[in-house]
């Protein structure tokens, strides 16, 4: 199956465009393209939400639901982020858009010996850009199987564009909801055997000549919600000299059950807790894949990463995303000295997008 208006493979030779792909679906193909390893996938593109929607007849409703809506009212903001939620999920998708979508997962499956996992994740036209970030404002689903739940969950993750979070950061923030549009990224699930975020700077100064990188066990949810207390490990961004690392607790992992088809959350022993979650040679490698994802950017970066347990030694490091860090880049390069000693996390806690 060749990509064409509604369905994108990141290997699909097409140029990303973020108004077709959104932030995390431009960022996935751009990243493929570079020959960096992600996991194979599609995108689900802003033209069949914007399709979808235009079928629907609800585009015009939904702006007058927003339009005056104080950000300050919970009550009414989860009362209208409902009533929409409700009216994306309820309508029929036309059979021609369903079909492209099916043909895309099942060309997906086509790749695997037996078929995979995937996870399901939003990628709104106005996420991960240089001066907003919108991480976890819409939603992700992990360990998916089957064409119907995936299906499911990629009009789950068109209602997430209307989450009562997502409606209140545009309000603040002045974003129209004019124009905004939903592409959805469908994409093979990695068996994480240990996995966090790595961000290519101090994250408490702005120093660009450091990498700090966050690490747990398991799939990186636990890592990037706050749920676990990750390793936490600085180098120096040239010579990837280990600066100071502080072990964290990493008491819980979410891992895959197979017999439930899905993932559980599992303690964690005290031998695996008490050691640092990464090699010296995986964490060099970690470093090495941030550097060349900010080289390739030209700004530095915020990515996730994951050890796929399926896969062997060396080839098991996979890049699941890299957006504009957002809080510091915009100012000069602060250098400084290391931090001395003591544990921060290298990102604020949020949720897996």
């Amino acid at each position: 199956m060749q990509s064409n208006e509604y369905i994108q493979f990141f290997d699909g030779g097409i140029e990303p465009k973020l108004e077709n792909l959104g932030g995390k679906g431009a960022s996935l193909v751009t990243m493929t393209s570079a020959g960096m390893p992600v996991p194979p996938g599609f995108v689900v593109t802003t033209a069949q939400f914007d399709a979808f929607m235009e079928e629907a007849g609800i585009t015009r409703h939904i702006h007058q639901l927003l339009a005056d809506l104080d950000p300050g009212d919970m009550g009414q903001v989860d009362k209208v982020s409902a009533a929409i939620r409700e009216d994306i999920c309820s309508r029929p998708v036309p059979q021609a858009m369903r079909e492209l979508t099916v043909g895309a997962y099942n060309a997906l499956m086509s790749r695997f010996e037996e078929p995979v996992p995937v996870a399901v994740r939003s990628s709104a036209t106005a996420e991960d850009l240089p001066d907003a970030s919108f991480a976890g404002q819409q939603d992700t689903y992990l360990w998916l199987d089957g064409v119907k739940a995936v299906t499911e969950h990629i009009r789950q993750c068109w209602a997430s564009l209307f989450t009562s979070r997502a409606i209140i950061y545009r309000l603040r923030n002045n974003i129209p909801n004019e124009g905004l549009s939903m592409a959805v990224v469908v994409q093979k699930m990695v068996n994480a055997r240990v996995s966090g975020v790595a961000i290519t700077m101090d994250p408490t100064n702005g120093d660009r000549s450091k990498i700090t990188i966050d690490s747990s066990y398991g799939v990186g949810e636990m890592v990037v919600s706050g749920q676990v207390t990750p390793d936490n490990i600085m180098l120096d961004k040239v010579t990837l000299a280990v600066i100071f690392e502080h072990l964290g607790d990493k008491h819980a992992e979410l891992v895959p059950d197979a017999a439930a088809g899905r993932l559980v959350e599992r303690e964690v022993d005290a031998e695996r807790r008490g050691r640092r979650s990464l090699s010296d040679d995986e964490l060099a490698a970690v470093a090495q894949m941030a550097k060349r994802a900010e080289k390739h950017y030209k700004c530095p970066q915020d990515i996730e990463w994951a050890l796929d347990g399926d896969l062997p030694d060396g080839e098991n490091l996979l890049l699941l995303q890299s957006r504009p860090e957002t809080v510091h880049s915009s100012k000069p390069s602060v250098p400084s000295a290391a931090a001395a000693g003591g544990y921060f996390s290298g990102l604020s806690p949020r949720q897996l997008t």
